[in-house]
């Protein structure tokens, strides 16, 4: 139980210094909310918790393919934040992004790769 308490807490603490780090600079929150922390910590949790290398490996070749149909939320979001508002921009960021991504999928299975 301590484990997972622990796990909780360090990934809470990624996301609190992420928007923290925005607050104070917009280039830097920008810069250290596009690493990929949480992918990083979770390749962590999953190699600690002893977990074979190949299910490792799968989790850091389909994060690549899931991030990339999410790029234009990032184009998008401060083009439509000011003609829209805060929550209607990010819903239809979120819109853009479910759409993008099973457009993607679909490519994609042309090419022999399942991402769903």
């Amino acid at each position: 139980m301590l484990w997972i308490v622990s796990k909780y807490l360090l990934t809470a603490a990624v996301v609190v210094l992420v928007s923290e780090l925005a607050k104070r600079s917009d280039k830097l929150g920008g810069l250290v909310a596009a690493l990929p922390l949480v992918t990083v910590l979770t390749l962590i949790w999953l190699h600690l918790e002893q977990q074979p290398a190949q299910k490792i490996a799968n989790h850091a070749w389909f994060t690549f393919w899931y991030v990339v149909p999410t790029l234009p939320m990032f184009l998008a979001f401060p083009l439509l934040l000011p003609k829209l508002g805060f929550w209607p921009a990010l819903l239809a960021c979120v819109i853009i992004s479910v759409v993008s991504f099973a457009l993607f999928a679909l490519l994609l299975r042309r090419f022999g790769l399942e991402l769903l």
